[in-house]
């Protein structure tokens, strides 16, 4: 569940338990004496979560519980209006900067190999293409590559067979310009399989590398 919270001269932005609270460096100028202060509302703001899913947030107050169950909806922290529709205007005059400010969120990818070596699948070869350009958009990118096979096999053979594959992908990335801050390259050969198969089994889906970019 995400939340944003924009309260007084200051704009919040809650996801989870976690709060990130920018202070604004303005204020209200003055007014002429005739016209009343603005009164400013603060209020929680539901976003969708970054998998596209929307969940769901209450709150209480003076006025009961008020449930927030939709994207961009909003509730006022004193509890005195129902839920309503934050426009795009205000969303992003007051969480805009925050919102920019986000890192990108890990990306995951699954790359696989024919039986017996190191040959990507026709498929899995046109995800390289796709690695490199997320890696680039990252200023620092922390990439994790790990290879696996399936139960054929001796199982220390296996080992060092998930160890190629692993560098064989690292050398794709590494090759078309990807320059990480880190690159972690392991195996877990059969030891960590994506589906559960009986001892001396073939499996494409568990002759695999799992590339992961943070």
């Amino acid at each position: 569940m995400k939340t944003g919270i924009h309260m007084m001269q200051a704009r919040c932005l809650l996801t989870g338990m976690a709060v990130v609270q920018l202070v604004a460096g303005c204020a209200t100028p003055p007014l002429p004496p005739a016209q009343p202060a603005p009164k400013l509302v603060s209020y929680a703001v539901l976003l969708d979560n970054l998998d596209g899913s929307t969940g769901a947030i209450t709150f209480t107050g003076p006025q009961g519980a008020l449930i927030v169950d939709r994207s961009k909806n909003a509730v006022n922290l004193d509890g005195a209006t129902a839920p309503y529709t934050v426009d795009e205007s205000t969303f992003q005059k007051d969480f805009g900067a925050v919102i920019a400010a986000r890192p990108q969120p890990p990306a995951s990818f699954l790359l696989y190999f024919e039986s017996g070596g190191t040959q990507l699948t026709a498929e899995s070869q046109a995800l390289i293409a796709k690695i490199v350009t997320d890696a680039a958009k990252r200023s620092a990118a922390d990439i994790s590559v790990i290879g696996h096979t399936d139960t054929e096999g001796d199982a220390d053979a296996n080992e060092k067979l998930g160890l190629q594959r692993a560098q064989t992908v690292s050398q794709l990335i590494t090759g078309a310009g990807v320059k990480a801050i880190e690159m972690t390259v392991t195996s877990h050969g059969e030891r960590d399989l994506l589906v559960k198969t009986p001892d001396n089994t073939a499996e494409p889906k568990n002759r695999r590398v799992e590339v992961t970019i943070r």
